[in-house]
């Protein structure tokens, strides 16, 4: 776990952004103000909270914790609810190229105005409590989120569960998507620890939902110790293949059958936010449930960008996605189809174990440098030895993004696939190229 701070530590001699300062400038004192990236911990978090929030909000809050398929649960659960006629906001991280990205409200990306609007009071809460970027924008969120007047908050976990910003809140209802290994510096290095960690954000006697097979020991425990009537995958509800269609798949829970989309989405994050709608809003029908669930779709996940030669983009970044990305790959994949493979890291991340995932179905792969995009990125030489050290060879090593897309739109046939994936940084890159009018403000991890 890191190590704690003292926020009198810091002392920043950096003046606050003014009246007319623009989102962009409230952005970088955000970044200059609290030297720490990532500082797991809630004190601070909860100071602040309760000047802003002396009682709890008063719409009801869902967080969604869990390694893998967390977005695509905020946003099937958003459209759920939507379709129930309840008004909605959700908070995920990170953004892919506009901060705005983060904070959705009645469906709409959140202005810059509202945004400067939850800023400015998080700073004058604070006063001399030293909060970091992650923080600060999370609790801008929840004071934008506030303001909108809304039914329903949908939180995204940032990192872990326990100790994560979002989990100063008391959720009215949690669902945990996997647990799989990922930041390990900070969670720990197996299924146990991370589980302990993001089983944190259960709340006695809620209910909750775990979206995937195999729930670790630990999450089972807490959700024991209390009382959390915990939905679980292959016991409450069952999951499908439709013979008939290869892309669907049968969620049967009670007496009850839907049909689901198991394609450019991670089906059990689609069914578990189903499996919530039961609780969150039980008058849905099950036509209305299906069409909702039809129409999701997030950017950066399995997301179809260009054609001729097909360009995909995906956030995939740890081994369990990367899994998941190559299954998706295959079932697009014909006898003549190649596969080229544009891939960017944070060197926190584990290549080999994401480079063993793929290279089943990547036939060459283009690496890129993260280093101009990330202060954790892989430079384009070390990625290219992780590659080489799992005896994996690769086309070549390029230092930006942009450039390793290009070479690989270049050796692509009009019938072949480009996937790029890896990161948040490494979409961002290739969406600011492909999408150049939204500018990237510091996507995140």
């Amino acid at each position: 776990m890191p190590q704690s701070h003292n926020p009198d530590q810091y002392a920043p001699k950096i003046t606050a952004p003014g009246a007319d300062a623009s989102l962009g400038q409230w952005l970088s004192y955000l970044e200059a103000i609290h030297p720490v990236e990532i500082e797991l911990g809630l004190d601070r978090v909860m100071v602040v909270l309760q000047r802003l929030f002396p009682a709890k909000p008063k719409a009801r809050i869902i967080t969604v914790a869990g390694t893998n398929g967390k977005g695509s649960t905020v946003a099937a659960l958003e459209a759920l609810l939507q379709e129930a006629g309840r008004r909605t906001a959700a908070y995920t991280s990170p953004h892919l190229q506009v901060y705005n990205e983060r904070v959705r409200l009645l469906g709409e990306q959140i202005s810059d105005a509202q945004m400067i609007y939850g800023f400015e009071r998080v700073q004058a809460a604070r006063a001399e409590v030293s909060l970091s970027y992650f923080e600060f924008g999370t609790l801008a969120a929840f004071v934008a989120m506030s303001e909108a007047d809304v039914d329903d908050w949908i939180l995204e976990v940032g990192l872990g569960g326990r100790l994560d910003a979002v989990n100063v809140l008391d959720a009215d209802f949690v669902i945990l998507t996997s647990i799989d290994i990922d930041h390990a510096s900070f969670l720990g290095n197996d299924r146990e620890s991370i589980g302990f960690e993001k089983a944190g954000v259960l709340r006695r006697g809620i209910p909750a939902v775990y979206a995937d097979f195999d729930p670790p020991r630990s999450v089972l425990q807490q959700a024991l110790s209390q009382e959390v009537d915990l939905a679980l995958l292959g016991r409450d509800y069952q999951l499908v293949q439709c013979s008939s269609q290869p892309a669907m798949v049968n969620l049967e829970l009670g007496d009850e059958e839907f049909r689901l989309p198991d394609f450019a989405l991670p089906v059990k994050s689609l069914a578990a936010a189903v499996v919530a709608s039961r609780t969150l809003a039980p008058n849905l029908g099950v036509q209305q449930i299906e069409r909702a669930v039809a129409g999701v779709s997030v950017p950066g996940r399995f997301e179809q960008v260009a054609t001729s030669p097909l360009v995909i983009l995906d956030v995939g970044h740890n081994p369990h996605a990367a899994c998941w990305l190559a299954s998706r790959l295959r079932l697009l994949q014909h006898p003549e189809t190649r596969i080229h493979a544009v891939y960017g890291a944070l060197a926190d991340k584990d290549v080999q174990g994401v480079a063993k995932a793929m290279d089943s179905v990547v036939h060459s792969w283009y690496l890129a440098g993260l280093v101009n995009e990330a202060p954790r990125g892989f430079s384009a030489e070390a990625l290219n030895a992780q590659f080489e050290q799992c005896g994996i060879e690769s086309a070549g090593h390029w230092q930006s993004v942009p450039e390793a897309l290009a070479e690989a739109r270049d050796q692509a046939r009009a019938n072949d696939i480009v996937i790029v994936f890896g990161s948040f940084f490494t979409v961002a890159a290739a969406r600011n190229l492909l999408y150049p009018n939204a500018a990237v403000t510091n996507p995140g991890a």
